[in-house]
């Protein structure tokens, strides 16, 4: 068995380590065109050009949760696409919501403020039944947030293109009920995949539907969010604020205008890394399953894209 490894912005050496310790009979060696033909190939935004050379490869298996950018790939129909199903990442995912939660919630920026200046202040507590938290798209990432912010006593919304059943989270489905979620969120936060569906799907209609002084916390994919729609409706009083982690042009130009906006963060696209040891593990054990002819979790729907 042969695998490759082509790692964009990432050192495959690493990984290539790991996979051999856990793949002792595998060859396993860094993708270069003009390579011998694979069985399985691990990714990270690879050129088009190792899929035109490679079209026998019968695993596509990709170092992220997000597969947004090989659905752009033209992939041989008979290859599967395998994403990681969590690899440590929900937890972190987990972790940084309810960081950005409490602090809005609490008002911990304000105090900071006040600190900043020395002043000594003071702020009513605000009741948790006025913070619904809808979270849009509950696959392994969303269901382990839904289930975190449910700890802290909020009321939790979920919202997914199928209809799930999670306890404790009030669950919305489907386009039809789409906008009966937003109108019952008042913090909002997006972890959808990104298909043609979802695209832009952050903007002033469905943002403007939420509930008043409404707040953003959006940590998959820069192209969701419609970033000119997003600081006139801050400006405007209809959204409290936003803490962005994704941006359509990533790193974030430093003259962009959500760096000084007093009411957005900013976070540069940390809100969960890929664990290596975890990943590696896991990819092994499914490159395993496939050559045993067991199923594996994670194959994509290159039509649903994800």
């Amino acid at each position: 068995m042969k695998i490759i490894v082509s790692l964009t912005d990432n050192r495959p050496e690493p990984w290539i380590e790991g996979l051999r310790a856990e793949l002792p009979g595998a060859q396993i060696e860094s993708w270069q065109p003009g390579a011998l033909q694979a069985d399985h190939a691990v990714v990270w935004a690879p050129p088009q050009q190792l899929l035109d050379e490679q079209p026998q490869l019968r695993g596509l298996f990709n170092i992220g949760a997000g597969v947004d950018a090989l659905l752009k790939l033209k992939v041989p129909a008979h290859t599967r696409i395998v994403r990681l199903d969590d690899a440590g990442m929900s937890v972190q995912m987990a972790e940084y919501v309810c960081h950005t939660l409490i602090r809005h919630f609490r008002e911990f920026d304000a105090y900071e403020a006040d600190a900043r200046e020395g002043r000594w202040s003071y702020r009513k507590p605000k009741l948790r039944r006025d913070f619904p938290v809808g979270i849009m798209g509950l696959g392994v990432l969303g269901e382990r947030v839904a289930r975190a912010v449910a700890q802290f006593e909020f009321p939790v919304l979920g919202w997914s293109r199928s209809p799930k059943q999670i306890d404790g989270v009030k669950v919305f489905s489907g386009e039809s009920q789409f906008d009966a979620f937003l109108a019952e969120t008042r913090v909002l936060v997006n972890l959808l995949p990104l298909t043609d569906a979802t695209r832009g799907i952050l903007n002033r209609r469905n943002l403007g539907k939420l509930r008043p002084e409404g707040y953003l916390i959006s940590i998959a994919r820069g192209a969701h969010l419609v970033e000119e729609d997003l600081i006139p409706m801050l400006d405007a009083g209809q959204l409290a604020g936003a803490t962005l982690d994704v941006f359509q042009v990533e790193p974030l130009p430093a003259d962009h205008p959500f760096w000084r906006h007093p009411k957005i963060t900013v976070t540069p696209h940390g809100s969960a890394r890929t664990l290596r040891e975890e990943s590696i593990a896991q990819i092994a054990g499914k490159i395993r399953a496939m050559e045993e002819g067991r199923p594996i979790s994670g194959v994509v729907d290159p039509v649903r894209g994800y």
